[in-house]
Formats: C-alpha cells, structure tokens, sequence
C-alpha cells in the first residue's frame, strides 16, 4: 500500500517545481497512437443448438430403452433425460474436436447419468430394480447415438470453416511470424488463414506482406475481413498491446500463440502451436457480485471498527496536532480521479511534493503511534468509506497520484490497462510482497494477470491472505 512519504522513486526522477499538468490516462483505444479500425460486430460464436438437440436426441434414445426395460418407469426416463443434458460435455477448444476426443467425456457423462438414476429409482421402487444388463444396453445405446450425432455437426462446422476460414494477422518479429503464418497455411483445418504480417521493424523477406503502419493495418483489416489475430511473440502482448486491443475492439478475436514448444501442459493448440485466447475486452469491474461484497464487507467492518477509528483520531491529533485525515487525489476505474482519505502519519513540505514525490515509508521520522498506524496499515482503514462510496474496491490494483500514473503508463507497457477494473485497498500484487518501494513493472504484470482472471472467489482468497499478513505486519 502507499505511504505518504516524500522520497524519489529509483528510476522515475521527480519533476522540477511548475511543471505542466499532464494527462492521466489515455482515451480508450488511443494509447500510443493507435488507432482501431471502424468496429464490426463481432463474429458470432457457433450456435451450441446443433449439439443440444445431438444431445436430447440421444438422451431421448436412452429413455426409449429404459421404458421398453420398464413400462411403468416413466418418471426415471424423464429424470434420465434431465440428468444426461445437465451432465452433458460443452464443444471442446479450437479446433473443432472430433469423435474420438469426445468419446472419454460422453461416456463418463453417460455413465454418471445412468448409475445415478438407477440408483434413485432403485431407492423409489425396490421391486421394479434396474439390472445392469440394463443400464450397460442403455448407457451402449446412448454413448453411440450421442457420439455418432455430435460426429456430424462437428462435420459440418470443420467443412464450413474449410469453406471460408476466418481471416488474420500474425502479430510478432517478421522471421517468427511467417514460420507461423506458413504453418497455418499448410493445417487449413485449423479454419485460420493468415492474410499479413504486423511487424514495425521487419524486413519484409518471402510471405506474406508485411504491414508497418496503422493505416496498412486498418486497411488490410477492412479489405480482408480480418476476424482472428495471432500474436506469435512472448514480448507482443506487452510492445504491442494498445496494437491488440484496438483490434481487439474492431471486432477480432485475439491469440497468443507459442512459436516454440510450451514448457507447460496446454489445452488448445493452433496447426500444432500452443494458444491461448486473449481477453482485451473492457473490464468488467466485476459486476454485481463484485460490489455487493465491497458493500457487505466494508459496512459491516465500518460499523465494527468505528470505536477503534475514533480512537485513532483522538490518539493522532493529540500526538501530532491538527489534520488527522489525509485528503490525495489517486486515479481509479477508467482513469477517473477521486479523493482518498487516510490517516496522516507524515506531512509532506507541501501539495507539490506531496503530489509527485514518491512514497516510500521512512519509520525514522515519523512519531511512534505514526509508526505503529504505518507497520499494521491502521492508517488505510479509512478507505473502507471509500469502497462504501463506490470510489474503491476491496480488491484491486492500487490507486497511485496522477502524476505517477502518467510517468507509468508511458514507461511501463499495461500499466493504463491496471485502470480497466477499480481500484482496491488490496490486491493480488499486495499479497505477493509488492507494497512501497518495490518494482512497479512486477506490480503492473500482478495486477493485469488478476483483472484478466478475475473471480470472487479469488477476491475472497485475496481478502483471506491479507488479513492474515495483517497478523504478522511489515509496513506499507
């Protein structure tokens, strides 16, 4: 968390006194000059009916041979049919799978239906008892059915993705991109064709053509109908990101693919290249459930701690006089600023230092009980009003001056995107060791892998794992 301690941060030199106002944070789809094509609707996902009624076919199938088994058993074919499309398996990652590599699911699945419904009718009816020559006859019947017609639609999407395969751009260093954008080419069933090469400093060479500019992207996006985009590089998400995101927000689906053998296991792969799909879309800010945690858990802590804030107020204006509330503009979701308050434990020598000096804690000057507040983070409680008002989080990436979030963005590439979801009071970097003075590069990469994988259960578990740091305190 941040102090307000006047010190120069390593690396980022304060500015003279009367520098200009600068911007915070760049309009969205603006940053570094790149500006996104004209937005298309984007592609629509394939229809998951083709596979529901696949599904209920077989299902409806199975049902059939349980009442022939049981004439009188028309609840449990009901509750079958039930059970067999609540249980049954989603269309796996690109590309499309085939027969074989659904048949583990589907029988499992299958199996599981069955097994569970006998057992229930089993437990209704003692005397009408499924046999397992029974539920072996139906859970064959169903697995073969259900393969058989989810082996046809896959058939007809692979055969249209042949037909007219999604167009791209292979984003990364010009050499890795063609050796990509070659491979695609020659696995046309991965339903991609590559159409252009996006590398500012390349060379051209054999293949596709190269594009350097923003405008030969936007027109190669226009004139192909680019649908998909591959980004073939460890670096490209991080040199190139307002790049994808305009993208992104013209309508295409984003990539990142591994040109080299992955050292991890992977899921979905592209012409045998490990991939993974990228999210630019605008943060979510964690929607509903998000808030009524933030509301829930900072109003029930406000009302709880309210004895131990007015202590802390009494205690900090009699042992440092007067302005016990610390008032600073931070920046927040989409680059708004807003007003956070904590207690004072230092005064800076004026607003200017305040605002574009970094803060680093320096225990030596401030007074004892300014100590203690810093060393258990009591001085940030106040910004549970914060979260209360909707200007916070309890969870998300720290708030910084707008001063330092304009040096930021421009030094370190996916420092804007930390403003796509509120800001938090603790966040996943906090609870690995980044607070004060510590590397803002590995803040910003914490901070864009929680937005980007973002659940409430992973707020809880962030919440969990700081107040138990808070037993053992080390400062902000």
């Amino acid at each position: 968390m941040t102090a307000e301690r006047t010190v120069p941060s390593p690396g980022v030199p304060p500015r003279e006194h009367g520098s200009p106002h600068v911007s915070v944070v760049l309009p969205r789809g603006s940053d570094h000059g790149h500006r996104p094509p004209a937005p298309r609707p984007p592609a629509r996902p394939a229809s998951p009916v083709p596979l529901l009624l696949a599904d209920t076919a077989a299902a409806l199938l199975a049902a059939g041979v349980l009442a022939a088994a049981r004439p009188h058993a028309a609840l449990a074919a009901a509750a079958l049919v039930a059970a067999s499309l609540l249980l049954r398996p989603r269309g796996g990652p690109p590309p499309l799978p085939g027969l074989l590599d659904e048949l583990p699911a589907v029988c499992a699945r299958t199996a599981v239906a069955w097994a569970a419904v006998a057992a229930l009718w089993a437990a209704h009816r003692p005397e009408q008892a499924l046999s397992a020559g029974t539920v072996l006859v139906g859970v064959a019947a169903q697995v073969t059915a259900g393969c058989l017609l989810r082996a046809v639609v896959h058939g007809r999407r692979r055969a249209a993705l042949l037909r007219h395969p999604r167009a791209a751009l292979v984003v990364g260093p010009a050499a890795t991109a063609q050796r990509v954008a070659a491979a695609v080419l020659r696995h046309p069933r991965c339903g991609v064709r590559p159409v252009g090469v996006v590398d500012g400093r390349g060379d051209g060479g054999e293949g596709l053509p190269v594009l350097r500019t923003d405008e030969e992207v936007e027109r190669a996006v226009i004139q192909n109908g680019v649908r998909a985009v591959l980004a073939v590089h460890p670096s490209v998400r991080a040199e190139r990101g307002p790049l994808l995101r305009s993208l992104a927000a013209s309508g295409c689906v984003v990539w990142e693919v591994d040109a080299d053998a992955a050292p991890y296991p992977v899921r979905e792969r592209l012409a045998g290249f490990s991939c993974r799909r990228l999210d630019f879309a605008p943060a979510r800010g964690g929607g509903l459930g998000k808030r009524l945690l933030d509301v829930l858990v900072s109003g029930t802590l406000l009302l709880l701690v309210s004895p131990l804030l007015l202590v802390c107020a009494v205690t900090l204006r009699l042992a440092d006089g007067p302005g016990v509330v610390f008032r600073q503009e931070r920046i927040g979701r989409d680059g708004r600023p807003f007003t956070l308050l904590k207690f004072r434990t230092h005064r800076p020598v004026d607003e200017h230092e305040s605002a574009t000096r970094w803060s680093v804690a320096n225990e030596n000057e401030m007074r004892a009980f300014c100590r203690m507040l810093r060393r258990t983070s009591l001085d940030e409680l106040l910004q549970l009003w914060n979260v209360l008002r909707g200007d916070m989080s309890l969870v998300g990436p720290r708030p910084e001056r707008p001063f330092f979030v304009a040096q930021f963005s421009q030094t370190y590439p996916g420092y804007a995107a930390r403003h796509r979801m509120r800001t938090g009071i603790t966040g996943l970097a906090q609870i690995h060791g980044l607070r004060g003075d510590t590397s803002i590069e590995d803040r910003c990469r914490f901070d864009n892998a929680y937005i980007d994988d973002w659940s409430l259960w992973q707020d809880v578990c962030i919440l969990l794992r700081t107040a138990a740091t808070l037993v053992r305190p080390t400062g902000s």
